[in-house]
């Protein structure tokens, strides 16, 4: 797979540290920092920029922004996905990606620890696929990145093992708490500390949890080689790039919307990507429990115009031989509105992955409703789930819930896409008020 943009690498072999206070010397004014694109130019002017992916510019800047741009040139995709393999007990083995915004488990599932026996999931990349489509109409994903820019708060033995091994050595953290004995920590870590280490919060002062706040910075990173990954995928590097079978999409959605359906068709998929809404989180300019409008979970990265940027993905169910992905939502966060989570998570998300690889391959029940094809009744394997799941009410759809978010979608297109809204949105956003008002 070859494209005019180059690869990002780091390589880092020390962690040094320091004998004196760190004193704060960037030109930083966080009234008037600045971070600039000039596509034309494949130019990015930074100024102070301390939010985590602008910090690294090959990142976010270049690998997102500028090369969204030179894709939409070049007739191929750069998205802010990670790409996984996944191979079931017969050892058949696909690729998917997946679309989430930050804080939506993107780098807990590109390192999921199945709880099904026999299943392998394996690391392409947990942040940026550059995807194209081959002479054989198979669309092949490389990561660009040598690397894992991962955020620390939330990170620990039992959400992401994987994640934890990788970070062991030659990683570099920022803004994350520091212990007496060497070491770092952070707000769910859940790592009991030896008797008598103490904790410097990320503000460089001693810290107790009875401060009233977080040790560590909730945007707060850790940078490592992704080689170091435990499951990192065999062909991760190949310039071929692997073939990706399923697209996942998906946000923090606390009611409403289902743990995963199916789309209809690539262009509805292409709404449900459009259509994509999350709880904001450290890592957005927004503060508190408000449910964004998070695109493709592309609405920061986006290179060029959105209506275009749609019309791009739309014209691909147009490439002569193109063998489409089938395309799906998924919503691990929903809520009871007594008990908690409804969906268990983590490892026990194989259980969709697993219903999503069966479709793809014609075998596993579906039934249609007014968002996508749901699972069938027994389709989603629960086997050795330890927790009761009330499916019924993790696959609920409320009319007035639906209503309410047609209207939110249609008064965003609105606002912010306006006349270059592609006509097959409009009318996938029509097809999908009538699907409501039928239920």
């Amino acid at each position: 797979m070859t494209t005019t943009a180059a690869l990002l690498t780091f390589e880092t072999n020390i962690i040094i540290s320091l004998s004196e206070p760190l004193v704060n010397s960037w030109p930083c004014n966080p009234e008037q920092t600045l971070i600039a694109h000039i596509p034309d130019r494949r130019q990015i002017v930074s100024f102070g920029s301390g939010y985590g992916g602008n910090s690294l510019l090959g990142k976010k800047c270049f690998a997102l922004r500028i090369a969204s741009r030179i894709a939409k040139e070049e007739g191929w995709l750069a998205e802010h996905m990670l790409i996984l393999g996944i191979t079931n007990p017969a050892g058949e083995k696909k690729y998917m990606a997946a679309a989430f915004p930050s804080a939506c488990g993107k780098t807990n599932l590109a390192m999921l620890c199945p709880t099904l026996p026999g299943w392998k999931v394996e690391c392409v990349g947990d942040d940026i696929a550059w995807m194209k489509f081959d002479k054989q109409g198979n669309l092949r994903a490389i990561n660009p990145e040598n690397g894992f820019f991962g955020v620390a708060p939330g990170t620990s033995a039992k959400t992401n093992p994987n994640a934890m091994a990788t970070i062991i050595k030659n990683t570099i953290f920022t803004n994350v708490a520091e212990t007496s004995d060497g070491g770092v920590h952070w707000e769910g870590m859940d790592e009991s500390l030896p008797e008598g280490v103490t904790i410097t919060s990320w503000k460089n002062k001693p810290w107790s949890s009875e401060d009233g706040e977080p040790c560590a910075h909730p945007n707060s990173r850790f940078c490592t080689p992704a080689d170091q990954c435990p499951i990192i995928d065999p062909l991760w590097e190949s310039p071929e790039g692997v073939p990706i079978e399923a697209i996942i999409f998906g946000g923090r959605r606390p009611e409403g919307v289902p743990l995963v359906y199916e789309a209809f068709s690539w262009q509805h998929g292409v709404f449900v990507g459009a259509s994509m809404r999350s709880e904001a989180t450290a890592a957005a300019e927004h503060k508190g429990k408000v449910i964004m409008h998070d695109p493709f979970a592309m609405r920061p990265f986006f290179g060029y115009n959105f209506g275009q940027y749609l019309s791009h993905w739309l014209s691909m169910a147009d490439r002569p031989g193109a063998k489409l992905p089938k395309i799906f939502h998924v919503n691990w966060f929903r809520k009871s509105p007594t008990a908690g989570f409804l969906w268990p998570g983590f490892g026990d998300n194989i259980r969709v992955l697993d219903w999503m690889f069966r479709r793809v391959n014609g075998e596993a029940g579906a039934m249609p409703s007014a968002v996508g094809y749901l699972p069938c009744q027994k389709s989603l394997n629960l086997q050795g789930l330890r927790e009761t799941v009330d499916l019924d009410e993790l696959f609920s759809l409320d009319q007035e819930f639906w209503q309410r978010e047609v209207e939110e979608l249609r008064k965003y297109f609105i606002q912010q896409v306006n006349d270059d809204l592609p006509n097959e949105v409009t009318r996938q956003l029509e097809l999908l008020q009538q699907r409501v008002n039928q239920m």
